[in-house]
C-alpha cells in the first residue's frame, strides 16, 4: 500500500511540473523571429531543470519533455516538437542523474552543500542543452525538414544564443526556487528520497 501511495504522490508532482513545463514555455516567453522561422527565450527549462531536483531525473524529464513538448505542439513551433521531447527527457535525466546519483541530493546535508549540489546539478542539464540544442536543431532541420545547410547553420547560431541565455535563466531560477521549496516539502514529507 505504501508504495502504490508513493507512486501515486510521484506522479502528482510529475504531473504538476509538466503543467508549470508547459506554462513556462507557451505563456512565460518572448518570441524571437528569425526570417521564416523563430526562436523564443521561456521558462519552460526552469521547471524543466526543478522536475528533475524534486522527482529525480526519470519523472523529470519526462515531465520537461511531455509540458513543453505539449507547448510546441499547441503553438507556432509544432515543427521542434520531436527534437523538443528528446532533449527536455535529457536535461532531466541529466539534472536527475547528477544531484540524485552523485550528490545524493534528496539526504541530509548542510545548506552550503545543499547550494552548490543544485547549482551544479541545474548546470550540468543547461550545458548539456547550450551544446544539444544548436547541434541536433542543425540536423534535425537539415535531414529531416529539409531546410538548406545554410540557413540551418545560421538558425543553429542564432539559437545557440537563445540558448544560453535560457540556461542561465534556467540556472538561477530552478536552483533559487528549490531551495526555497526544499525545507517546506521536507517538513511536510513531500520531499522524495531518492
Amino acid at each position: 500500500m505504501e508504495k502504490s501511495k508513493d507512486y501515486v504522490k510521484v506522479l502528482a508532482q510529475a504531473a504538476l511540473c509538466a503543467a508549470l513545463c508547459y506554462v513556462g514555455a507557451t505563456f512565460i516567453k518572448i518570441d524571437i523571429p528569425v526570417g521564416t522561422e523563430k526562436t523564443m527565450f521561456h521558462f519552460g527549462n526552469t521547471f524543466c531543470v526543478l522536475a528533475a531536483l524534486l522527482v529525480g531525473g526519470p519523472w523529470g524529464g519526462l515531465a520537461g519533455a511531455v509540458g513543453m513538448t505539449i507547448s510546441d505542439l499547441t503553438t507556432s513551433y509544432v515543427t521542434s516538437a520531436p527534437k523538443t521531447f528528446v532533449l527536455k527527457l535529457c536535461i532531466g535525466l541529466i539534472v536527475g542523474l547528477v544531484a540524485h546519483k552523485g550528490f545524493k541530493l534528496s539526504k541530509e546535508h548542510s545548506a552550503k552543500y545543499v547550494t552548490m549540489a543544485t547549482i551544479v546539478s541545474s548546470a550540468a542539464g543547461m550545458v548539456f542543452n547550450i551544446f544539444a540544442d544548436p547541434i541536433v536543431g542543425y540536423f534535425y532541420k537539415t535531414y529531416i525538414l529539409g531546410v538548406p545547410q545554410d540557413l540551418s547553420k545560421a538558425l543553429a547560431k542564432i539559437g545557440a544564443l537563445t540558448t544560453s541565455v535560457n540556461a542561465v535563466i534556467a540556472v538561477i531560477f530552478a536552483s533559487v526556487i528549490y531551495l526555497i521549496l526544499r525545507p517546506v516539502l521536507k517538513k511536510s514529507g513531500m520531499l522524495r528520497e531518492m
